[in-house]
């Protein structure tokens, strides 16, 4: 899902159980057309900063299906392991202002349900 969040492009998705078990995370392409051009095969970075401050390089690969559309992977596999994520988990990235690194910069932000008093409640994970 694309959005405008304080004049920053963001995406963002539920986990399903399939991504937390690959510690890999799938976008249709057109959800993410707004920060990379695609090019079938071709692998790309993205410098991340969490919640916490701890910077992390995800690696992402453009795939290309007749089936189902064109799409990407993300792997981010210590940083799945370290924050202990789960299917449902939501995940937001939000585009930052660009240094003069060749890489794409975001800030990731992981938000959990929790049920509080009957009622649920998203909160961020800091972790």
């Amino acid at each position: 899902m694309e959005n405008q969040e304080q004049g920053r492009l963001t995406f963002s998705k539920r986990l399903t159980p399939i991504e937390v078990e690959k510690r890999v995370i799938l976008f249709f392409y057109t959800v993410v057309a707004e920060f990379f051009e695609f090019e079938e095969g071709r692998q790309f970075f993205m410098d991340v900063t969490d919640n916490l401050g701890k910077e992390w390089t995800f690696v992402g690969t453009f795939h290309a299906n007749s089936i189902v559309e064109n799409h990407v992977s993300i792997s981010w596999a210590q940083f799945s392991l370290e924050k202990g994520l789960k299917a449902n988990d939501e995940v937001t990235f939000t585009e930052k202002l660009q240094g003069n690194g060749p890489w794409k910069k975001f800030k990731v932000v992981i938000k959990r349900k929790i049920r509080l008093f009957g009622q649920d409640i998203w909160g961020e994970l800091m972790v």
